[in-house]
């Protein structure tokens, strides 16, 4: 799956239409699934209306899953923007443990508790306390795997793969982990997780599709060999003159697909970042052969 960004006009406006296009082209690159609206979605500047079109529209253009980032730091409005997403043809819900706020693990099982009571959606919680200022306990994640029907994912993008491996050990048949960290995925493939949320996705996903299959197969020499062809994408989708979602909407721009610019506070674009997608780009072709 790939963490779609959200494309803007040049004045900034929501470009609804090419969201969906943008949505099409992923698919047919080979995205089994699409999250809208998370943080490369730049889901903070966006109004409510603006993800609830988000949610329609790209769900009415593809015939994959969509997950919708419909939650934040605040639990009654998260609540409240999971039971509208619902109603917009979405398959998930992602479950973003709340930033900001730092409130314990206590309050963090509470939070996401009360989103998944209030729609019947697949829940896929995020954990990424590098944004959030908070890893959710492992005890956690597993009362909230076993006890709550509709909590079935996590998104793991703590850097972790010793405690990954824990969760998975322990967690439910049929619990799922995906890695949320393109740098991760190898890693946590190999302690059991079962695919990606990917931001480098939006120009490497035939290669992640192979480097899966070739998991799958049994052949880690040529799933190390793929994952070492990517490696230079995953530097360049974020970094501290440029953090995502800014290489990935350059990187759009140059292969002509809808993206736009990103809203403050990020950017602007760091000087030579879309030279520099061309050529990480071109790389990519020769090195996977």
């Amino acid at each position: 799956m790939t963490a779609m960004v959200t494309p803007f006009d040049d004045d900034g406006d929501l470009d609804v239409d090419g969201a969906a296009s943008l949505a099409r082209w992923l698919q047919e690159q080979g995205n089994e699934g699409l999250v809208v609206c998370g943080t490369t979605g730049e889901s903070p500047t966006l109004t409510d209306d603006e993800k609830l079109s988000l949610f329609e529209v790209v769900s009415e253009a593809v015939t994959v899953p969509v997950i919708a980032g419909s939650t934040g730091n605040d639990t009654a409005h998260s609540c409240h923007l999971s039971i509208e997403a619902s109603k917009r043809g979405v398959a998930g819900i992602l479950a973003l443990c709340p930033y900001y706020n730092r409130p314990s693990q206590a309050g963090i099982e509470r939070h996401l508790q009360a989103i998944a009571g209030v729609t019947e959606l697949p829940l896929m919680i995020y954990d990424i306390p590098i944004r959030t200022g908070r890893k959710i306990d492992t005890a956690v994640l597993n009362r909230l795997a076993h006890e709550v029907p509709n909590v079935v994912a996590v998104k793991d993008a703590t850097a972790n793969p010793a405690e990954t491996a824990r969760l998975i050990a322990t967690a439910p048949d049929g619990f799922e982990v995906y890695s949320g960290d393109d740098a991760f995925t190898l890693a946590l493939l190999a302690v059991g997780a079962v695919g990606t949320v990917s931001v480098a996705g939006h120009w490497v996903t035939p290669v992640h599709v192979e480097m899966l299959d070739a998991w799958e197969a049994g052949d880690t020499a040529e799933a190390r060999r793929l994952n070492a062809v990517m490696l230079p994408s995953f530097a360049f989708e974020t970094g501290d003159d440029c953090p995502n979602p800014g290489p990935s909407k350059a990187m759009l721009r140059t292969l002509g697909q809808p993206a736009g610019h990103c809203r403050p506070p990020m950017g602007p674009d760091s000087d030579g970042l879309e030279d520099e997608a061309r050529r990480i780009y071109e790389a990519l072709q020769v090195a996977r052969g």
